[in-house]
C-alpha cells in the first residue's frame, strides 16, 4: 500500500515558516491557499516525493503553535558532506541550533528550532524501511 504523508502545523508567521523551511531544508513549494474558509497555508515538499510538509495560518482564530521538544521532524542525510552543508543551510534559514531533550539525536545528529519552537534534526545517517517481524 502506498499513501502519500502530509505533516500540517499551525505557525505563527506563515511567510517567515515558509522561507525558513525552503532555505532551511532544500524544499519548494508544492502547493498554496490564500483565505480557504479563513485559512492560509504552504506546503513544501520536493517533487515526486512520498511526504510533505504544510504550514497553516487560520485569520479569524490564529491558533498558537503548541510543538514539545519531544515533537520533531528528522531528516536523514547518510552523506557527511551533505548533512554539514544541510545544517549550515539550517542555520542560515534563521533556524537555532537546540540540544535535544533524548539524547539519541545528539549522536549523529544536529537538532534545530525554529520560530515557533518546532524542532527539526537533522541526522548524519541512513534510513531504509524494512518490515519488523513480531
Amino acid at each position: 500500500m502506498y499513501a502519500h504523508f502530509r505533516v500540517a502545523r499551525p505557525v505563527s508567521d506563515l511567510s517567515r515558516s515558509d522561507a525558513m523551511y525552503r532555505a532551511g531544508l532544500g524544499l519548494v513549494r508544492v502547493g498554496h491557499f490564500d483565505d480557504h474558509d479563513g485559512f492560509d497555508g504552504v506546503m513544501l515538499g520536493l517533487p515526486g516525493a512520498g511526504y510533505h510538509l504544510e504550514f497553516t495560518y487560520c485569520r479569524t482564530h490564529p491558533v498558537a503553535p503548541a510543538p514539545t521538544p519531544e515533537d520533531l521532524l528528522v531528516f536523514y542525510f547518510p552523506s557527511r558532506d551533505a548533512w554539514e552543508s544541510r545544517c549550515q543551510a539550517m542555520l542560515d534559514a534563521g533556524f537555532k541550533r537546540v540540544s535535544s531533550l533524548n539524547p539519541y539525536w545528539e549522536q549523529d545528529g544536529r537538532t534545530f528550532e525554529d520560530h515557533d519552537g518546532y524542532r527539526v534534526v537533522i541526522q548524519c545517517a541512513g534510513w531504509t524501511n524494512v518490515n519488523e517481524s513480531d
